[in-house]
């Protein structure tokens, strides 16, 4: 079995200024610049087989560039179960498109439907039972956050091997977007 998902990379120019930000909430466990990104689909442990057909789907889909940039920072859970804080990103319709058409290919290597609402984000930290305040006074202190407009050209497949400093991600596969 192997854990997978499918996301955009950051570019460094990107990824750095957000380096700067993880600091200032305890406990938090930061995740390190270069596995910053933005998930379109977690498909979570696959054999051999439905990853094989997974990036048969995905090395199908179609789909333009994407220009994204970063706005705001918030966090997902309430009170003592809140379990990460992440930068948001804004809105754009080609980047939905996307993560759905990932949805719609993983549904037909059988896998079963997120249920959940897709909310494009990239997660900063990792949280365990945190501070309420300390987690409002990071949102408060990071909430302006904006980025320049970056081109997202490709995407890619990623797996994720748990280790005991947390998740590390290796790039499997790299999907052109564009014509």
């Amino acid at each position: 079995m192997i854990r997978l998902f499918a996301a955009l990379g950051l570019p460094e120019a990107i990824a750095q200024p957000l380096a700067t930000r993880q600091s200032g909430l305890p406990g938090a466990r930061w995740r390190p610049m270069e596995s910053l990104h933005v998930t379109l689909r977690f498909f979570g442990a696959v054999t051999e087989d439905v990853a094989a057909d997974l990036d048969a789907e995905l090395a199908g889909l179609r789909a333009p560039a994407l220009d994204l940039a970063l706005d705001g920072v918030g966090c997902f859970g309430e009170g003592a179960a809140i379990d990460a804080v992440w930068a948001g990103l804004v809105q754009n319709p080609a980047l939905d498109r996307l993560a759905q058409a990932c949805e719609a290919a993983a549904r037909r290597c059988g896998l079963r439907p997120d249920t959940r609402r897709y909310h494009p984000h990239v997660t900063l930290a990792y949280l365990r039972r945190p501070d309420p305040a300390a987690v409002a006074a990071w949102i408060q202190a990071h909430n302006l956050l904006r980025s320049p407009s970056f081109r997202a050209e490709s995407f890619g497949l990623y797996s994720s091997w748990q280790g005991k400093a947390g998740s590390r991600y290796r790039l499997e596969r790299t999907y052109r977007l564009g014509p």
